[in-house]
């Protein structure tokens, strides 16, 4: 009898069982993040049933497997589905709007605020909760509003509250339009929302432009921030596949297939690592990875960390919205900063949508969509910032 399941229940493994039937729940009657939160769901249930071998690295357990190698040792699932979303995103607006790269960069502010704050709250000033230096940065990350720029930095960093940064990544950036609009409201006037910027033409970018930009990119930001390399890089060949034209068909499997296949895996690997209990991967030449239980007061504090990552990227990026509005004497709306986030392309919408509500003759998508591409590459340069400046105090 000692091998039945229901002889092992308790309150933890029921919580997080119900945490999985809110994540299927919100994903298919919501629609918030369904590709991602259904596989994490069924993975939280699967990793949590008790006796569950499916998360032990010892008996082959599938889900372990996947965490500990496209996750942990090679960071291979984030670097893939970049590959994806470089082939998905048009930087033409972007590059139609160059200073809309200062608006991406100021909305970056998120990242080394909350990791201020998580260091001070753990090893720093406080010491409340179990926040090493790089646990601190790690959380920080979730500012990226970007999920795999958040696996990516998390994992390098090998923090403990790994699973939790990257859900709490993944979560919010689908809440973007409710964590923003406040902020927004909070921080400028409507006439400063009713300001009408001018259309663009659109399509004037030419192909050699379009060609040559991602690889720019990746020399420029490789040579800048070399950590940033593997993230960029997949981000920017994706995007070349996109823009040569003589790969349509390598674009639409990274867009869609690949893309698909990975976001399953890397659902299932996640939410295999959110167990209630703290537990321990081997990895590759016999390091451990420790990963924090999820019902602890530290991962909960994680959570509302992220929380106030994506509010303090929003109000970073409309007070140098604001500041430019200055600057162009009112030409540009300031609402467009908040779109400097990554979380493409669903804070553009919000801008237009706040836009409108304050003047419904002003159109800010294509200006938004500008400043949120450009976030995009921000958010990865920032976290190769991030590590670089870990690995130079830790």
């Amino acid at each position: 009898m000692e091998g039945l399941g229901l002889l092992h229940l308790n309150w933890q493994i029921l919580v997080m069982l119900a945490v999985g039937g809110v994540f299927i729940y919100l994903g298919i009657a919501k629609k918030v993040e369904p590709y991602l939160l259904v596989p994490m769901g069924s993975g939280v249930i699967l990793a949590n049933l008790p006796l569950s071998p499916i998360s032990d690295i010892s008996q082959g357990g599938l889900f372990a497997v996947l965490a500990k190698h496209g996750i942990l040792t090679v960071e291979l699932f984030p670097l893939l589905i970049f590959i994806g979303v470089g082939a998905m995103i048009d930087f033409g607006p972007f590059l139609e709007r160059p200073y809309t790269v200062l608006l991406g960069a100021a909305a970056q502010f998120g990242i080394f605020g909350t990791f201020l704050i998580a260091y001070l709250l753990g090893a720093g000033l406080f010491n409340w909760f179990d926040f090493s230096f790089k646990d601190a940065a790690a959380i920080g990350v979730i500012g990226s509003a970007d999920g795999p720029t958040s696996i990516y930095v998390s994992t390098m960093l090998g923090s403990k509250y790994a699973p939790s940064i990257i859900v709490a990544a993944y979560s919010y950036m689908a809440l973007v339009p409710i964590i923003q609009p406040p902020v927004m409201r909070l921080l400028t006037t409507k006439e400063e929302r009713a300001i009408k910027m001018p259309t663009t033409k659109v399509g004037k970018i030419s192909k050699t432009t379009r060609v040559l930009f991602p690889i720019v990119v990746i020399l420029v930001v490789g040579l800048i921030a070399p950590p940033a390399i593997p993230l960029i890089g997949a981000l920017m060949f994706g995007n070349l596949l996109r823009e040569c034209g003589v790969l349509n068909s390598l674009s639409t499997t990274a867009q869609g297939e690949m893309a698909n296949i990975v976001t399953i895996l890397l659902g299932l690997a996640v939410g295999g690592m959110m167990t209630a209990m703290p537990q321990q991967i081997t990895l590759t030449g016999g390091e451990t990875f420790e990963m924090a239980g999820f019902l602890q007061p530290a991962t909960l504090m994680v959570f509302a960390l992220g929380i106030v990552a994506f509010a303090l990227d929003t109000a970073a990026g409309v007070m140098f919205g604001k500041l430019l509005c200055r600057l162009s004497g009112r030409k540009i709306n300031p609402l467009i900063g908040a779109a400097g986030i990554s979380a493409f392309p669903m804070s553009a919408r919000v801008v237009q949508k706040e836009g409108l509500k304050a003047n419904r003759y002003s159109h800010l998508l294509m200006h938004a969509a500008g400043a949120n591409t450009a976030g995009q590459i921000a958010s990865v340069v920032a976290g190769g910032a991030l590590l670089m400046l870990v690995k130079a105090f830790a």
